[in-house]
């Protein structure tokens, strides 16, 4: 798609990005989240998960139709050299080859960053229904994450339970005292050169 862009997100995004990600709330369990936010609360999520690790928003002919970010697996120091990665796509959008060029872009600027670990938690229901397909669990396992395991009945939605599934990929070396990451910002210029790409 030599229409589609992938920049770094900015708050001037959030209304945006609400308007993709309100279906999901709406009308699937692919989030646990029962109550859009407003956008003075996603513009909130935006500046404090892009302060320190990438945020990207996917743009086909001008208009954002996906985005993916990287936000802390804990908050202990150790963690520093992990992440936890989500990703969403417009509706409409989806099977167009988006949410893999976001999350290849992504990868690579948490690798030139120095994080070692990809994780993600992806709802998964034994039997699929009208609001939660596998298609996200499968979307990951063609993305190289590999599962670690599944917290059963982990969530309540619509009046069903449903699980979730933690998934990782290593993206980097797990040497002995590894370097400590650097925030996205220090490493401005060479994510910028990866966004081009």
């Amino acid at each position: 798609m030599t229409d589609l862009i992938i920049r770094l997100a900015t708050t001037t995004d959030a209304e945006a990005l609400v308007a993709i990600y309100a279906p999901y709330i709406l009308n699937t369990a692919i989030t646990y989240e029962y109550e859009i936010p407003s956008v003075a609360e996603f513009a909130r999520r935006i500046e404090t998960y892009s302060a320190k690790y990438p945020y990207l928003v996917a743009e086909l002919n001008g208009t954002p139709v996906g985005y993916a970010y990287a936000c802390p697996l804990g908050s202990r120091p150790a963690f520093d050299w992990s992440v936890e990665a989500a990703i969403y796509i417009r509706e409409d959008c989806k099977g167009m080859g988006i949410g893999k060029a976001l999350y290849e872009k992504l990868e690579a600027i948490l690798q030139i960053m120095g994080i070692r670990t990809m994780t993600a938690a992806v709802a998964t229901v034994e039997h699929e229904d009208p609001y939660l397909t596998n298609a996200s669990l499968a979307f990951h396992l063609r993305m190289g994450f590999v599962p670690v395991g599944t917290f059963h009945h982990a969530g309540c939605k619509f009046g069903r339970w449903y699980d979730l599934t933690w998934l990782e990929k290593q993206i980097g070396e797990y040497e002995d005292d590894p370097p400590h990451p650097r925030m996205v910002h220090e490493v401005m210029d060479e994510a910028l050169e990866i966004l081009k790409k």
